[in-house]
């Protein structure tokens, strides 16, 4: 090699190169072996030996299941029987009385959450099995003599002995339930030919409109909020009919737009005249295209009924005048009307709802941004949300009559991300398998031991579908932090509502005789606290009732522990499937006193 200049490189000789190099290898050799000596001692080897340990545990740990300390919890107080968390009395003074808004939803922060078990009444019973629990329920059970008091002449129940005996009368119908939904099956013909399958009663009563609806194959949602008619809602689902504690005040109900195919008031004095009719604009966004609803009451018959109501003549016939205004700039139209019932269509082409678009108009086209289906939390708009267009088979006119709706893929499954008709297919099939499982589980699955069951975080209703044939109903819950699936629900002709498991569910303890969860602690375990929808599940589940938790291996043995400080028998089991990655904890809740003693 050359320089830059093109001299000839010189280098030292190769023997002086020698001796440098070698004390520069003894002294690195003498520098590492002081280095051995220091951090090589007896103490730090064992320190070494530990860390490694630490680490090799906690990735076991990571891969094994959780485990958590046992715990037990104490009972609530008596005075917490019929404790509605996100409803109590309790707290109502500190809301507004402004159209009633201290009725709505109020749920308690996190440290003011109860973590006790609610008491049953002095005297509960294990309820009356349907189809006898439609006529009557134990007293003890919903312990509430105000209506039976307020209403003895109006026939909603009565009570002998030990037991309310609820006889089908109502404010509008005092010859009975069953006249009256013959009287509007007159009026509306798809009632009896399977065109109309869901339906919602506001201000419900005792649920005997939705309980009576039952045996011609609609199911109803009866609705009521927790107000002076003492547990409205407590005694529908102790008779075994589907109901939930609800409200239209300022939020919007917690169900998707065009999804009911008929709303019903029964004298539910609700003002749907008042406030911009923004109460009637609710129930048009929740009726599908083409559905009906039904209103009997002021201020319909005004002409024959207005002596018994308070009023004037004058008064009646400008309040019909002002609803009947109303509904027509809503693209209702008056459908039927005899004697104290009036029938509105909500149409479904698109001729009237283009006439919104025009300046100055009221209520307008909602274009605000808000998503049609957002109910969860959401306030009220008052706007008309307008069918959209793209969907042709949403409208009560195209939908598949029941019960053939159930088991064909809606057309909006394909707004859901990863929908598609095969996707519901394989849900459809999937669940038909593991209910068949299930059966084996839970032999009381099918008999008259289950009757009100909730599945708690349902993708398209195939829970429910697999249970059809059963004498049983399911509330099927899609959470507010899933993916939208309710509309689904309600197009294959089932019922549901969404809702978030970090709180406490819109009804009264001991509602349910079976609950199911899949998966919803690996989903959502990172918001809610185990412990808090465990205890929420006991509190709305009847003793002696099931609950079926589908989850990963991880979490099953803690959700065991938890459910044992509940009082609560579980044993674990395999998936129809049998993989270890995945368990099946079956339990059921026991009947047990308070401790303590009554004050009564």
């Amino acid at each position: 090699m050359k320089n830059k200049d093109g001299k000839p490189a010189s280098y030292p000789d190769k023997s002086s190169r020698t001796v440098p190099m070698a004390i520069m290898f003894v002294v690195l050799c003498g520098f590492s072996f002081y280095l051995g000596g220091i951090f090589c001692s007896e103490k730090d080897r064992y320190v070494t030996k530990d860390i490694t340990k630490a680490v090799e545990t906690a990735k076991k740990t990571a891969a094994g299941p959780l485990q958590i300390k046992a715990v037990t919890f104490p009972e609530c107080g008596l005075d917490y029987q019929d404790y509605t968390p996100c409803t109590d009395p309790r707290r109502w003074k500190k809301y507004s009385l402004h159209r009633l808004t201290f009725m709505e939803r109020h749920c308690p922060p996190v440290f003011e959450k109860k973590e006790c078990l609610v008491p049953p009444p002095d005297g509960y019973k294990l309820p009356i099995r349907w189809p006898k629990s439609r006529d009557e329920c134990w007293y003890r059970n919903v312990p509430y003599d105000w209506i039976n008091k307020q209403k003895s002449n109006q026939h909603w129940l009565r009570k002998e002995g030990e037991k309310f005996l609820f006889p089908g009368g109502g404010t509008m119908f005092p010859n009975g339930v069953s006249e009256y939904v013959d009287s509007m099956q007159d009026l509306i013909p798809g009632m009896k030919d399977g065109s109309i399958r869901t339906a919602i009663d506001t201000g419900c009563g005792v649920a005997s409109w939705g309980g009576d609806l039952l045996d011609r194959g609609i199911l109803t949602i009866s609705l009521a909020p927790r107000d002076n008619h003492e547990a409205q809602v407590q005694f529908a689902l102790e008779r075994g009919i589907p109901a939930i504690l609800g409200i239209i005040s300022t939020q919007r109900l917690p169900f998707p737009s065009n999804s009911f195919d008929m709303a019903h008031c029964s004298r539910c004095l609700i003002p749907w005249t008042e406030y911009g009719a923004i109460y009637l604009l609710e129930v048009q966004r929740i009726l599908r295209p083409g559905g009906f609803w039904v209103l009997s009451g002021p201020p319909v018959n005004y002409e024959n009924r207005w002596r018994g109501w308070n009023t004037t003549i004058e008064e009646q016939r400008s309040d019909y005048e002002k609803l009947q205004e109303l509904l027509t700039s809503m693209c209702f139209k008056l459908y039927n009307k005899k004697d104290d019932i009036a029938v509105w269509q909500k149409l479904s082409d698109n001729s009237c709802y283009k006439k919104l678009d025009t300046p100055d108009i009221y209520p307008a086209k909602c274009d605000d941004g808000t998503e049609p289906d957002s109910a969860w939390y959401t306030p009220l708009r008052p706007c008309v949300v307008v069918p959209n267009p793209k969907y042709k088979k949403v409208a009560l006119k195209s939908i598949l009559k029941w019960p053939q709706r159930l088991h064909s893929a809606p057309e909006r499954v394909s707004d859901v991300r990863g929908g598609s008709d095969g996707a519901f297919k394989h849900d459809n099939s999937k669940w038909k398998t593991r209910v068949k499982h299930y059966k084996k589980l839970v032999p009381a699955i099918g008999t008259d031991k289950i009757r009100n069951v909730m599945d708690m975080n349902t993708m398209y209703g195939g829970f429910a579908s697999a249970l059809i044939d059963y004498p049983l109903w399911v509330m099927n819950v899609v959470s507010s932090y899933a993916a939208n699936t309710l509309s689904v629900v309600y197009d294959r002709g089932l019922i549901g509502t969404y809702h978030d498991w970090c709180e406490a569910f819109s009804t009264y303890p001991r509602t349910y005789d079976l609950l199911h969860i899949d998966g919803h602690f690996t989903a959502e375990s990172h918001r809610c606290e185990m412990k808090h929808v465990l205890l929420e599940m006991d509190r709305i589940l009847r003793p002696n009732g099931y609950a079926i938790i589908r989850e990963s291996s991880y979490f099953v043995d803690a959700i065991a522990t938890i459910a044992k400080g509940m009082k609560w028998s579980c044993r674990k089991e395999d998936t129809e499937y049998g993989v270890e990655k995945e368990k099946i904890l079956i339990c059921q809740k026991k009947l047990w006193y308070s401790s303590k003693q009554s004050s009564r």
